[in-house]
Parts: structure tokens; sequence; C-alpha cells
């Protein structure tokens, strides 16, 4: 089909498509014109396909934005410290905050993600041209359907854009055969969000719910209502500004040139109304779920199997094995080689969380062993058989635990087992789970009435969203516990226990580190835990030493197999002593404040996030750190990439302290 691209998706040059799931057939014969595509639902559906393929390239879903862009926050960092953490060059200082628009990386995302938004101008103005639109009957349902899909994915990547970049160019209008519309400046990230918002309330009435015609790969009504409430909070929240802005509220810890402020206080209400509207409504309509467990949630991530019981995902990125997808690889348990039990090895693992999260989790919570993977699988020394073997003193380096090849379809390891190179595991990145929307009902209903009050529509409080949430992570209900309890007793208890539940439920997702930002608590969040990590070696929280038992086999002979319950986090129980144990590693309390050649302390810790939160100097005797404010303060945001820059022929230009 003949259309014209705007001088974004220009700028570095088109992307190939990777593909997708089977079933999302992007073929459409070129031959026809644009009269016949839009009179027919068959050849629409393939052009509504093809915005689905796109997110499953590299530079959008497949990598980039599930898992690289998404880093860092106060529990999840980028595999790059040290010298690593100052590399402009590369997404281990990229992460870190330390970048600069001459990142290829940046330019690349940009163009993509421009030219999945022009395809569905290119979709939404010719449906919208169609007369089959208004023609009545199955067909007019199933146009509005391709519709409600195009305007909900445009949304989609528009948000993402303005999370990355601040204020950018907003066009929802074809490009003009004469590019006398393609070289658009600016529009401020309130007024893309405020348009967003009026797509999605109309994209939610011609979108069916999951499992209602349509499947969690697909956008829904219950992913519209969610992303409506996703907009209208972010929008209420924290932002690094451009300008300051009028009746704005500015924030105590802000650059005085580009500030970080918030709407005032009838503003954010109204937002969080909107919020509350449309979170009620997926809650109120039952067809989205928790499932039961944690662990078979993620079981059927790995396995690549859609859940049609509890639809916990509400849109999942549809992949395809061996053809997209670097969950598993670029991120997950690490596969230190080729082993016998799983074949190919994986990446280094790009995401890693730290061991302050792994103690942020009461002991009996069920999502720990599952998030914090202190393990690789690898071959033992003969190699003769796979084990798993503990990493000793990572406490900035520990595997993502989600995406785990012991999980993982027979498909993929039939296909990794004779693998002799890298080779996508196609499993599917979620772009909002029904704990997303729980946690995000819980706050607005604490931030307009309180804790316990319950809402008339799905008769849920604050404190019921949240306890949903917690107590499925544990083998029996928690309600009582200490953690819940003091949630009960004010707004800002219970805010406070919503941002931590936030790190135990999502972390590696690729959510909180947004959260952070609206709420102004990244800056705060990274300082805190880097204080709390030497708090925590110094008064003995860290062990020097963690012993641990194998899993053993039918005839009682310990396995190869880590035992992960065994592992004494906290000590040697009353009663047991190291000869109750199988083996042993070095842990987390072994790091030395006294001597600065202490990798862990003097060189790694200060790199983190330092262009954000400032490199971080250790005081006398190591025992507190000190920061220095880097030269933009709260700097989260991405430059654009000189190359766009170039190609917009003097339309954009950088902020935010960036050159171009």
């Amino acid at each position: 089909m003949k259309k014209i691209l705007s001088i974004f998706a220009l700028s570095l040059g088109m992307f190939s498509l990777t593909g997708c799931s089977d079933f999302l057939d992007q073929k459409s014969p070129s031959e026809l014109s644009d009269e016949a595509v839009w009179s027919s639902p068959y050849y629409t559906q393939l052009r509504v396909n093809r915005l689905y393929g796109q997110l499953t390239n590299d530079r959008s879903y497949s990598q980039d934005l599930s898992i690289v862009w998404n880093m860092n926050s106060d529990i999840e960092l980028v595999d790059g410290l040290g010298d690593n953490a100052y590399n402009t060059s590369s997404e281990r200082g990229a992460m870190n905050y330390n970048l600069t628009p001459g990142w290829s990386k940046i330019g690349d995302v940009w163009s993509m993600l421009y030219s999945i938004i022009e395809d569905a101008n290119l979709n939404i103005e010719g449906i919208r041209g169609s007369s089959l639109i208004k023609g009545g009957g199955a067909k007019q349902t199933e146009m509005e359907q391709y519709l409600g899909e195009s305007l909900t994915l445009r949304a989609m990547i528009y948000f993402d854009l303005v999370r990355y970049f601040g204020d950018v160019p907003f066009k929802i209008e074809t490009s003009k055969s004469d590019l006398s519309n393609a070289y658009t400046g600016k529009t401020d990230r309130d007024i893309i969000m405020d348009q967003l918002i009026k797509d999605l309330e109309e994209a939610v009435n011609y979108l069916p719910w999951a499992g209602e015609g349509i499947s969690t790969e697909h956008v829904n009504k219950g992913y519209a209502h969610a992303l409506i409430a996703q907009i209208a909070m972010t929008k209420a929240g924290y932002a690094i500004r451009e300008t300051a802005k009028d009746g704005y509220e500015t924030a105590s810890y802000s650059d005085p040139t580009y500030p970080t402020q918030r709407p005032d206080a009838a503003t954010r209400k109204a937002l969080f109304e909107k919020a509350q509207e449309h979170l009620a409504a997926i809650i109120k309509y039952g067809k989205h779920n928790l499932n039961a467990s944690f662990r078979t949630e993620w079981y059927n991530l790995n396995q690549r199997q859609l859940d049609v019981n509890c639809y916990e995902n509400l849109f999942e990125i549809p992949m395809g094995l061996n053809v997209s997808g670097e969950l598993g690889y670029t991120v997950g348990v690490r596969m230190n080689g080729v082993t016998s039990e799983y074949g190919y090895g994986n990446s280094s693992g790009k995401m890693k969380l730290t061991a302050n999260l792994l103690y942020m989790y009461e002991k009996d919570d069920q999502r720990r062993d599952l998030t914090v993977a202190p393990f690789e699988i690898t071959q033992d020394d003969d190699k003769k058989a796979t084990v798993e073997k503990m990493l000793e003193n990572v406490p900035f380096g520990l595997y993502v635990g989600k995406w785990d090849p012991r999980m993982m379809s027979k498909a993929w390891l039939d296909e990794n087992k004779v693998a002799s190179a890298k080779h996508m595991t196609g499993i599917n990145p979620v772009k909002c789970r029904y704990s997303n929307v729980l946690l995000w009902f819980a706050e607005v209903m604490n931030e307009l009435y309180g804790p316990t009050t319950t809402d008339a529509n799905c008769g849920l409080s604050a404190y019921d969203a949240l306890a949903k949430v917690h107590n499925r992570a544990f083998a029996t209900p928690q309600d009582g516990n200490d953690f819940l309890t003091n949630a009960k007793a004010s707004q800002d208890a219970m805010f406070e226990a919503i941002v931590e539940e936030n790190a135990m439920e999502f972390a590696g997702e690729g959510f909180r580190k947004w959260d952070l930002i609206r709420w102004n608590l990244l800056v705060e969040k990274i300082r805190e835990a880097k204080k709390e990590y030497l708090t925590m070696m110094n008064d003995g929280t860290f062990q020097k030493e963690v012993y641990f038992n194998y899993i053993k086999d039918d005839a009682g002979q310990p396995t190869n197999k880590i035992d992960f319950s065994s592992i004494t986090w906290y000590g040697l129980p009353a009663g047991k002593t190291a000869d109750d144990y199988h083996a042993s590693a070095k842990s987390f309390g072994n790091g030395d404040t006294s001597k600065n050649t202490d990798t862990q302390v003097y060189t790694n810790l200060p790199s983190i996030s330092s262009g954000l939160v400032g490199v971080g100097t250790l005081a006398s005797g190591g025992s507190t750190i000190n920061f220095e404010e880097p030269a933009i303060m709260n700097r989260y945001l991405l430059p654009i990439a000189s190359t766009t820059i170039s190609a917009s022929n003097g339309a954009i230009s950088n902020s935010y302290g960036y050159t171009n």
C-alpha cells in the first residue's frame, strides 16, 4: 500500500518487522488502493496487525522498551557499574543517567516509535473515512474495534514517548505528500496526555473485553480503561519541565531552570477521580482477576501460555518463538555457558536486582525467591552435569528470576538444546497486570478518601485493593499482620505501604521507575537504597556467609539443584550449625568500608545512577555516603538524538541542559 511517512520515521530510515505471534498476519497486497483497504474489514485488520508487528522490534518492545529503558530505580540496575556507569555510548552509562544525544539507540527508538504512530494515523484516518464505520451491522462493529485498537496503540506509544523524553512532537494526522506537516515542533506533555485520554475514552467504547472475541495479545477494553487511569495519574504527578508553568506546584527538590512540578490540587483531584472511574470499571466488570498463585502467573508467561481463566495480564505484546522477544535472554536467570539440561546459554542479564530488595520481603513472602535469583545455572567442573551455583557477594548483581529457563516451554527447550547462537524466547512483555490496577486503585482511593472508604461502584477500599495484592503472596492471608495493619493507620501510612508493595510485586517488570518519577521519589529512593546498603552491611543484617541445602532425589541423595527455602539469609536458625547444610557461599556482609580497595563499596556503590543522584562519596570510615548534586537536578529524561535533531529541519532541539 502506498503511504507517506513523516520526517520522524524517515530520520533514521525504516525498520524491518521482526514478526510476532503466528495469528498476526501482516501481509497486505501492495497493489490495493487505500479505498479498497478501508472498504474491507479483512484488509483493515491486516493494517492493524502491522502495528502489533512493529511492537516486536528490538528498538520498540522486544528489548529496549520492555527491558533497557525502564532502568534504573532503587531496586533495578543496569549491569554497568564502576567505569561502565559513565560510558555515554552504551546503555550501561545511559541507564545510570549519564547520557549524551550521540548514543545511537536514542535515535533508533525515536524513529521506530514515530513509524508506528504514522501507521496508526493512517489507520485512524482511513477507518474514520470508511463507509463501513457508519454502515451498521457486524462490519461497523468490526471496523470500530480496529479503530479502537489503533487509537489505543497510538496512545500507548505517545505515552511512552512522553515518559522517556518529556515534551515531544505530537502529530495525529497523516503526513502530506509535500511534507508540509512533517516538521513539527514539540507539544507540552500535558496537552498530549489530555488528547490521549480523550482518544482512549472514545476507544474504550469500541473495544471488547478480553475473552469476548479478543485475546489479551490485543489491546482491549480493560487495557484501555487502565491506560486512561495510568495517564491521568501520571499527569497528576510530578514531571521535570522545560520551563516553569503558572499555577503548578514546584517540588522541594527541583532544578531552578528545569523545575519539577505537578498540577494544582483541584486539577489533581479531577485526574484522580477520572482514574478511579476507569479502574473501578475494570474491577466491577470482573473479567480480570489475580491468579491465585504468583508462581503460576509467571509460569504461564514463561510457557508462552495465555491465561484464559483469570486474565491477570490485561495486555501482553505478542512475540514469537525464534522470532522476537528478549525476555528470558537479555533479562532473567543466567545460564552461564552451554548446559546439558538447558542447552545454549543466555546473556549476562542486562537488568540486575539488589540485595536491599531481597531483604525487603517478609521471610515467607512467596514472591521473594521467584523474583530475586541469587544463583546461576552452569556446568560442573567435569562438564558433565548441570548445576545451580550460588552467586557470592554481588549486592548489586542479582538476576531477575521471573524469567527462568526452568519454567520455559518444551518448544523453547527443544530449540535451545540445538542452538549455537542467540535465539528469541518469544515471551510476551506485559504492559499491565491486574496487580497494577489494584495498586493504582488503592492509590487513588487513598488520595481522595483515605485508606478505608469504599468505592460505591466496585465495593473496594484502598485497603481492600492493597490487601488483595499482598495476601496473594503468602500461603495464608495476612490480614492483621503488621504490614497491612500499619497501612490502615493514615493516608501517609497507606501511601508508604503502596510504594513498598510496588517494589515487591513488580521488581524487574519495568513499572517502578515510572511510578517513582510521578511520585517524585526516584532520587530520594535511590539515595535511600545506597545508604541502606551501608547500614545493612554494618549492622549485621547481611550475612557474611549463607548456608544452604540441595534438593534430594528419590533416594535421599543431594542433587545439583538448590533448595532456596533452606538459605540462611537471616543467620543460622536456632539449634542449627554449618554442618547441617550441604554448602555455603560468601554473601553481602563481606563488604569492607574500612578499605578503599573494596570494589562493591568504593567503586560500584558510588557509580549507581550517578548522573541522577550524584556520584556520592563515602565519609570517613565508610559508614555513610554523601551525594554531590548533578549538574541538572532530577534529570531522568533522555535527550533527543543528534541525528533526529539534524533531520528535523530546525523544528526541534534539546532541552534539560542537553546540547544538540
